[in-house]
C-alpha cells in the first residue's frame, strides 16, 4: 500500500500562480493571485490531497485496514477519500449527513462506485460525531479501523498543507483560504512567515466557532504567534447556500479569467475579496495570494449554467 502512495503522490501536477487581472484591482494598486491548487489532480483536487497525504501515511503504519469518516452528499473530503481507499485498497465508510435519498448524488454514487459504503446518519447523530477529534475517538471502533474526523481535521492534515506555503516563491502580504471546518487555514497560519497576513472566508453561517477551532490547532502544534482572522460575512446564507449575486459572480469571473470555480468555498471566498477590495480593506501595494481549494466535483450539486 505504500507503494501505491507514493504512485499517487507522483501523480499530483503543479499547483501554479495565476495573477488575476482586474481594472479596479489594478487601480487600488494591489495584485491579487489565485494559487490554483485544483490544478492539483482531476479527482483529489485543491486541499483534499494536502489534509490526507500524512493521514493516510499514519494510518498504513498502523495497518490500518478501514477509514471511516463523514461528509455531506456532495462532500469533496469523502469524494477523495473514497477515490483514495479504492487506489490504495483500503476500506472506506461515509457517514452521510441526513436521510437516504431516493436518487443518489453523483459525488454518492461516484463513492460507491470507489467502494465505500454508505451509511446514512441523522443530523442529531452527526452533530455527535462531529465531537469525536482523534483517529480512535470514535466509540466502538475496531482493531483496524482508523476514524477520520470531517473535511480531515487531525493534526496531522496541517502537515500537508504547511507545504503549500513552501510552494510560494512570490513576495505577499496576504494569504487567504475558504474555511469549512478551518483545518486548512491552521495549517497555513502555522506555516506562514510571521510578517505575513492569513485571512480565512467562512461558507458556514454562523461560524464564530471557527475561531477556537484555529486557536486550538495552533495550541496543539505550538506555532508562532501570527495574523489572522476570518471573515464571517460572506456565507451567503449558509454552507451550500447560494443567490443569483453569487452565481452571477462566479459566472463573470470564468468568463473573464477562463477559471472554473464553484460557489461552496472558492467562489465565496473570491466575492469576499472583491467586495474588500472595493471597500479599500486592503492597503494600496498589497500583493494577496487567494487559496482555490478545487472541489469542483460539487458543482453537479447546483443547476448547471451555460458556458
Amino acid at each position: 500500500m505504500i507503494q501505491q502512495l507514493i504512485e499517487l503522490n507522483q501523480q499530483m501536477a503543479v499547483s501554479v500562480l495565476a495573477k488575476i487581472e482586474e481594472p479596479f484591482i489594478k487601480e487600488q494598486g494591489i495584485e491579487l493571485w489565485l494559487k490554483r491548487d485544483d490544478l492539483l489532480h482531476p479527482v483529489i483536487s485543491g486541499n483534499k490531497w494536502r489534509k490526507l497525504q500524512y493521514i493516510l501515511q499514519h494510518a498504513l503504519a498502523l495497518n490500518t485496514q478501514k477509514i471511516i469518516s463523514m461528509g455531506g452528499a456532495y462532500s469533496n473530503h469523502l469524494h477523495a477519500l473514497a477515490y483514495v481507499g479504492n487506489n490504495l485498497g483500503i476500506k472506506t465508510l461515509g457517514k452521510i449527513r441526513g436521510e437516504r435519498p431516493k436518487v443518489l448524488s453523483p459525488s454518492l454514487k461516484d463513492m460507491q462506485e470507489w467502494g465505500m459504503d454508505l451509511e446514512f446518519v441523522s443530523r442529531s447523530e452527526y452533530r455527535q460525531l462531529r465531537t469525536y477529534k482523534q483517529h480512535n475517538d470514535l466509540p466502538g471502533i475496531q482493531h483496524g479501523e482508523y476514524w477520520l474526523p470531517e473535511g480531515g481535521a487531525l493534526d496531522l492534515a496541517l502537515q500537508g498543507v504547511a507545504e503549500l506555503v513552501d510552494e510560494i516563491e512570490l513576495d505577499y502580504d496576504v494569504l487567504c483560504v475558504p474555511c469549512g471546518t478551518a483545518t486548512t487555514m491552521a495549517g497555513l497560519i502555522g506555516a506562514a512567515d510571521e510578517n505575513r497576513r492569513v485571512l480565512g472566508f467562512s461558507a458556514l453561517k454562523g461560524a464564530g466557532f471557527l475561531i477556537d477551532e484555529v486557536e486550538n490547532f495552533l495550541k496543539s502544534r505550538d506555532s508562532h504567534d501570527s495574523d489572522w482572522f476570518i471573515h464571517l460575512q460572506y456565507h451567503f446564507g449558509g454552507f451550500a447556500k447560494i443567490n443569483p449575486d453569487l452565481l452571477s459572480f462566479i459566472h463573470q469571473f470564468e468568463c473573464t479569467h477562463s477559471i472554473k470555480l464553484e460557489p461552496v468555498y472558492t467562489g465565496k471566498m473570491l466575492y469576499g475579496i472583491y467586495d474588500l477590495i472595493r471597500k479599500g480593506y486592503f492597503k494600496p501595494g498589497q500583493k494577496i495570494i487567494a487559496l482555490h481549494t478545487g472541489g469542483l466535483q460539487g458543482n453537479r450539486g447546483f443547476i448547471p449554467r451555460a458556458d
